[in-house]
């Protein structure tokens, strides 16, 4: 496994524990993560939320950049908000699905 490899593993192992604060599932896993490009210790993440005017939308992102910023090797982190593709609940992961499932969400 290469460097940059490992690292975007660990970004996506950090995504899954970065949850929504409104619905207890983590932003990877709801869907919101479109891309991770890592390439010599930079990361970029290109993702989006469920409503472009997400009041909570500042805090998400702080929380994904802080995240990916302290795993060993990152060097620069860029995340960039996107709302084209629209989100959609088909974005959400098996894994997602099986949770919001268990909190009797209808999915």
């Amino acid at each position: 496994m290469t460097e940059n490899e490992r690292i975007k593993k660990d970004v996506i192992s950090t995504l899954r524990q970065i949850y929504d604060p409104e619905i207890p599932v983590s932003v990877y896993d709801l869907g919101f993560i479109y891309d991770v490009a890592v390439e010599d210790g930079n990361v970029k993440i290109a993702m989006t939320l469920t409503v472009p005017g997400c009041p909570l939308r500042q805090m998400i992102t702080q929380q994904v950049e802080q995240g990916i910023r302290a795993i060993e090797g990152v060097e620069n982190v860029e995340v960039t908000l996107t709302f084209d593709p629209p989100w959609t609940p088909d974005r959400i992961t098996e894994e997602g699905k099986k949770l919001l499932r268990s909190y009797g969400y209808k999915i």
